[in-house]
């Protein structure tokens, strides 16, 4: 979800092999890439509007795809420049990161308060500071709140995989600051994220074997095998055996894998699927990893072409927000579209229409997001020139806080939402 746009991948690799026609080669990965997050994001609205059982996966997808375009941007430093500049690399991630999720906060804890009934405003007001730490992931662990059966309630419950992405982004780059350096950097730099991933792999299986599984399926070391996996499919050694795959197996492979996914994201059944916590997430992620590595690093594969068409791609580019919207949309708008077949006419609407309007929702507050916010303050550009984008994120973070702190707790016993209406 919070990958670094995918353009930035075709500098920061060194060494990178290139077609007679690179620019289009290069532009057909970066493509690819926007196109696997849009197939991600596309998933997991389907999952969290109970239309597609194993669509959470595309979580596990968006893991993969941050380790390797981050460690890919990390390299490609350490190689051009011979250090990491970690202080320059975390405030890009921020400046990439936190614009849309003020943003989100600062509508949705108000949106609640007018709109979401008594359980909802109180946890989020109990989840705000969690999310603002970026440590939401924990406090749910911690609170024995159930992924599976407790997310319900949570309009910021989704933001558990933000909070393990940054604290991801926090650790990994001072591993590679420091491993990267010299002759041999890359190499080992592979070594502790292969390393890295088995042992995730194994608390994986140890920790999932619990009757509540969210520590497993939440916990930062458990899910960093996905992000290790994207980050050890981003170093030289395996670009070179990418490379060394001939086109038409690549597709092959790509087709074999593309399938395999959509089988996964079909039929997995969540908590209750036998082997997901068994191998079963790693292997999906592995197979994800193998998947990236090949549309990148093979030229002018049928697969890139296809998951870099039109629309996969301009769902990526908005896969961000687009995460950070759909689910507090959902909470707040699913139990009164599913509500209008009482009042006649507006019957035809259906569970499926109502899902439909809801993601229509949240691809609209979505876009507005980017071209509102994102882009100008990432870049630079229109309103937030120079510094003034940065002042106005924090001014907008600071005016949330105040609203937390002024939002009264809800009386015991107010409405909640049920989850058996969206899943």
């Amino acid at each position: 979800m919070a990958a670094s746009s995918a353009a930035a991948l075709v500098p920061a690799v060194p060494g990178r092999h290139r077609s007679p026609d690179s620019r289009g080669t290069a532009r057909n990965h970066v493509s690819a890439l926007d196109g696997l997050r849009g197939f991600a994001v596309a998933a997991v609205l389907l999952f969290h509007a109970g239309r597609l059982n194993g669509g959470f996966l595309g979580v596990d997808l968006f893991f993969v795809l941050s380790g390797f375009l981050i460690t890919g941007l990390l390299l490609g430093e350490a190689a051009d420049k011979g250090r990491v500049a970690l202080g320059a690399f975390w405030w890009r991630r921020a400046r990439r990161l936190l614009p849309a999720l003020v943003c989100v906060v600062a509508v949705v804890l108000p949106a609640t308060w007018a709109w979401g009934g008594g359980n909802l405003l109180r946890f989020a007001l109990d989840d705000t500071p969690w999310v603002g730490a970026q440590a939401v992931n924990w406090h749910y662990i911690g609170e024995q709140i159930g992924y599976w059966d407790g997310s319900g309630t949570r309009v910021f419950a989704h933001l558990w995989s933000i909070g393990v992405e940054w604290q991801f982004y926090l650790a990994w780059p001072l591993v590679v600051a420091v491993a990267a350096r010299g002759r041999y950097g890359q190499r080992i730099v592979a070594v502790l994220a292969g390393a890295g991933a088995l042992v995730s792999l194994l608390l994986t299986v140890w920790l999932g074997t619990a009757v509540d599984t969210t520590r497993a399926y939440e916990g930062t070391d458990t899910r960093a095998a996905a992000l290790l996996l994207g980050a050890l499919a981003a170093t030289a050694p395996l670009r070179a055996l990418a490379r060394r795959v001939p086109r038409r197996a690549a597709d092959l492979v790509c087709l074999g894998i593309a399938c395999g996914l959509a089988v996964a994201w079909t039929v997995t059944g969540g908590e209750g699927s036998p082997l997901l916590f068994k191998g079963g997430l790693f292997l999906h992620s592995l197979a994800a990893a193998v998947l990236i590595a090949l549309l990148t690093h093979v030229p002018d594969t049928y697969a890139a072409r296809v998951a870099g068409s039109r629309l996969p791609r301009g769902l990526g580019a908005l896969s961000y927000s687009l995460y950070l919207w759909h689910w507090p949309v959902y909470l707040l708008l699913l139990p009164r579209l599913t509500g209008l077949g009482r009042f006649g006419w507006l019957g035809w609407l259906g569970d499926w229409g109502a899902t439909a309007v809801a993601i229509a929702v949240s691809l609209l507050a979505a876009a507005l997001t980017k071209a509102v916010v994102e882009d100008p303050v990432r870049f630079r550009t229109g309103w937030a020139r120079g510094r003034r984008g940065a002042a106005a994120v924090a001014v907008a973070a600071l005016a949330t806080a105040v609203l937390w702190a002024t939002v009264p707790e809800p009386v015991t016993g107010a409405g909640t939402v049920d989850i058996e209406q969206l899943r």
